[in-house]
């Protein structure tokens, strides 16, 4: 019994019988329980091995995912979850399974031998794309476009999201502003380019670069801040929310009110941006829509279509910070 036989029994295509066994949503629900029945009925089994090798391909993508898990920033956060939300719905609903891993991990039968890797974080300085451009794989970064290189980017336009976290400052009165990021990553530096650059005659921007996107890395840098004689800010604009939440509990501790006397707006705006205290003003991005953009990058890179890099629109959340 061939897929061709079983095609004919059913009295539809052979790649409508595939998609059917592949539970693909792309056939309907009637015609997939139809073909199940009929093929379990015949004894028929798609053999997905048999197939890949005829057609010289895994079926398989590696998502690898840049950051390092650390207690103050899990892998439990929106980030990365959301963009591996997109990829997954996306790239199994082609026929693709997904194989999730680090970049420590990069050497697994799984990984190498996949069709395509996506990757979720450049790393400082760009290092995770340069390792993962020497598999020779198809690939696909989030993040942000870097100058001369031609790999496919999609990302959220952070520079615009810089600038208007600037005017919202302008907008409040707020001229002695601190930004608080790690610069040597690709997305922060266009953050605080677009910040700087909107701000711009409107006041002094100093920045704080911690090396990490947790609370605790927001608090120190903001406690470290207040303890120097003769400074004084009245704006904070975070690269990441947790950054964000921290420097608010560093000036807490030292009675300084948010928003009346520092104004603090964050990135990301991560479920809990919502529900800290006070509700966080945050740059809001559409993860969920970039991983479906990024998976559809790859599919049209494995199929040898065209492909251009591609930015998203951020929006900027008022809330009471």
């Amino acid at each position: 019994m061939t897929m061709e036989d079983l095609a004919k029994m059913a009295g539809v295509s052979k790649i409508t019988v595939s998609r059917a066994l592949r539970d693909s949503p792309l056939v309907t629900v009637e015609t997939r329980e139809k073909i199940r029945q009929l093929a379990e009925q015949q004894g028929y089994r798609l053999n997905v091995s048999a197939r890949n090798l005829r057609m010289r391909r895994s079926y398989s993508v590696a998502v690898v995912v840049e950051m390092t898990p650390v207690k103050g920033r899990p892998m439990s956060d929106p980030y990365p979850l959301e963009l591996l939300g997109g990829i997954t719905q996306e790239l199994t609903t082609a026929g693709y399974s997904v194989v999730l891993t680090s970049k420590q991990l990069m050497d697994t039968a799984p990984v190498q031998g996949a069709d395509g890797m996506i990757l979720l974080g450049q790393g400082s300085h760009g290092e995770a794309v340069r390792t993962l451009q020497k598999t020779g794989l198809p690939l696909v970064v989030w993040g942000a476009p870097e100058p001369g290189s031609d790999t496919i980017v999609v990302g959220s336009d952070n520079r615009k999201g810089g600038v208007s976290a600037a005017q919202r400052f302008i907008e409040q009165g707020r001229s002695k502003l601190v930004f608080l990021g790690d610069v040597d990553h690709a997305e922060v530096q266009e953050r605080c380019a677009g910040f700087i650059d909107a701000m711009n005659g409107h006041g002094t921007v100093h920045i704080m670069r911690p090396k990490a996107f947790t609370f605790e890395a927001g608090f120190d840098c903001i406690s470290s801040l207040l303890k120097k004689k003769g400074t004084s800010f009245d704006g904070v604009f975070a690269a990441s929310d947790l950054l964000a939440m921290g420097a608010i509990r560093a000036l807490a501790e030292k009675n300084m009110r948010v928003p009346e006397q520092v104004s603090v707006i964050g990135y990301d705006d991560t479920p809990g941006a919502v529900s800290f205290v006070p509700p966080l003003t945050s740059v809001h991005q559409y993860l969920r829509d970039g991983g479906v953009l990024l998976a559809r990058k790859m599919l049209d890179l494995m199929n040898g279509n065209p492909v251009a890099s591609e930015m998203l629109p951020t929006t900027l959340m008022v809330r009471q910070t």
